[in-house]
C-alpha cells in the first residue's frame, strides 16, 4: 500500500476553510474543555517547573483561540465583500475589488473603531507613539559622531 499526503494529493479535494469549520466544529468544545482543565491544574499545582509548563501550554491554547477567530472574522469580512459585489453586479454595475492596501487600510479603520469602543484606544496609542520614538532616537545621529 502506497503511503499519500492529503495536503498535496488530488484525491483528499479542494480545500476549503469554511467547510473545514463547520465539519471540525466539534474540536473547538474541547479545545474549551482541555483549557478549562489546564486552568484547574494550573491552580492546583505546587511544582514550580509543572506550574510552568503548564503557563505556557495555557498560552498557546489562549493564542491559538485568539488566532483562530482573527482568521475567522477575515473571512467573514472577506465573504461580506463578496456578497456585496454579487449584489451589484445583478444591479448591472462594474464589479470593484479592493487592492490589497485598501483592504489594509479598512482593517485599520476597524481596528481603532473597536479600541475606541472598548476604551483602549488612548494607551494603545501611547504605546505606538513610545515605540516611533524609540525608532527615531535611533535613526539620529548620535553625539559621539559630532
Amino acid at each position: 500500500q502506497v503511503q499519500r499526503d492529503p495536503r498535496f494529493d488530488d484525491l483528499s479535494g479542494e480545500y476549503k476553510p469554511e467547510i473545514f469549520m463547520k465539519t471540525y466544529s466539534f474540536l473547538d468544545s474541547i479545545k474549551k474543555q482541555e483549557k478549562e482543565m489546564v486552568q484547574k491544574q494550573l491552580k492546583k499545582c505546587r511544582n514550580m517547573e509543572q506550574k510552568e509548563k503548564l503557563q505556557w501550554l495555557l498560552n498557546r491554547m489562549t493564542q491559538q483561540e485568539q488566532t483562530q477567530k482573527k482568521q475567522q472574522k477575515l473571512r467573514e469580512r472577506e465573504l461580506s465583500l463578496k456578497r456585496q459585489q454579487r449584489v451589484l453586479a445583478k444591479q448591472g454595475k462594474k464589479p470593484f475589488f479592493l487592492k490589497k492596501s485598501e483592504k489594509r487600510k479598512l482593517e485599520l479603520a476597524e481596528k481603532y473603531a473597536e479600541l475606541k469602543r472598548s476604551g483602549k484606544l488612548e494607551s494603545f496609542l501611547n504605546k505606538k507613539r513610545k515605540r516611533n520614538a524609540i525608532k527615531d532616537k535611533h535613526h539620529l545621529p548620535s553625539q559621539k559622531n559630532l
